[in-house]
């Protein structure tokens, strides 16, 4: 491609669209211009909520992949792909998965997530590359991520890992975009034109990490990884976290200290299995026992000790 057809491409994505109202926004007082930003961020959860039913659907999909023991894996570029790997990277500690169970790509490699590099979000072979090292199978999901829809790096991850039978989902910020088309799931969030022509690393990528959110967090209470809205498979790695296990144990049960700390040191620190402890009255044992034939839901679990 030319860099005259690229200009004439970027001229018709609406994320690229140029304001002429806002040409002067340099001449501004800061908390004018912060007031502007705001209130252009404002609108990007309602362009979301629009997208509400291609993202459920997406979900239900990755979840029932993803419960006969697949991956979710995030394919992008610059901003795209860092969201991508900060997403991947929050599910170990917050639900508890392995670092294998999440995984987020970028072009270019570890070394693009804080630095560029030149020509790699233009190689659609070097997807294919990194995919072919993780060996794909039907029941992982790829998910490419990219503000234009564009990206040869997200669009090329997408059609290979849809032509080896993975699960796949396509996130941009444009409509009628090559990457929605590439996937089964196609999901445009469209957030209209930046602030700042060009640097979609604004609304657009507000609006990408609030899909990632959701892919992942809605996933994983489909995975049985919540009880209610507690996040009983955290991962107490810290001091903070270690406070927050507790915590999340006395919600659950109302149970005091002293039997908090007795059924955490029974289930090995296992949130989940010290819930199940204190509410079926069962020993450690039983606990992991029943919630590993309960395929790791709590609810299911406490319906099998109760019956």
């Amino acid at each position: 491609m030319t860099s005259h057809d690229l200009r004439s491409q970027l001229a018709s994505l609406t994320t690229e669209a140029f304001r002429p109202e806002l040409a002067d926004i340099d001449r501004l007082p800061t908390l004018d211009i912060a007031r502007l930003m705001n209130g252009e961020d404002a609108g990007v959860p309602a362009a979301v909520a629009a997208r509400l039913p291609r993202i459920a659907a997406a979900i239900d999909a990755v979840a029932e992949r993803m419960a006969r023991g697949g991956r979710l894996i995030y394919a992008g570029a610059g901003t795209a792909g860092r969201l991508g790997i900060l997403d991947a990277s929050e599910c170990p500690p917050t639900f508890n998965t392995d670092p294998a169970q999440v995984v987020g790509l970028i072009a270019g490699g570890p070394g693009a997530v804080v630095s560029s590099v030149e020509g790699a979000e233009d190689s659609a072979e070097l997807a294919r590359a990194d995919l072919d090292a993780l060996k794909l199978t039907p029941d992982d999901t790829v998910v490419g991520v990219s503000a234009s829809g564009r990206t040869p790096y997200a669009v090329g991850a997408v059609e290979h890992a849809r032509a080896q039978g993975a699960l796949t989902v396509g996130l941009a910020c444009n409509e009628h975009s090559p990457l929605a088309a590439a996937a089964e799931h196609g999901i445009e969030v469209v957030v209209g034109p930046e602030l700042i022509t060009g640097s979609t690393r604004l609304k657009a990528g507000t609006a990408q990490k609030l899909v990632l959110n959701m892919l992942s967090t809605i996933t994983m209470i489909r995975l049985g990884k919540t009880y209610g809205n507690l996040m009983v498979d955290v991962r107490a790695s810290n001091a903070k976290l270690r406070a927050r296990s507790r915590r999340i144990v006395a919600l659950a049960t109302g149970a005091g200290d002293e039997e908090i700390e007795r059924a955490l040191t029974e289930s090995g620190g296992e949130v989940k299995n010290a819930i199940l402890t204190l509410l079926a009255d069962v020993d450690g044992p039983t606990a992991a026992r029943l919630l590993e034939d309960s395929g790791g839901h709590l609810r299911a679990a406490l319906a099998r000790a109760s019956g």
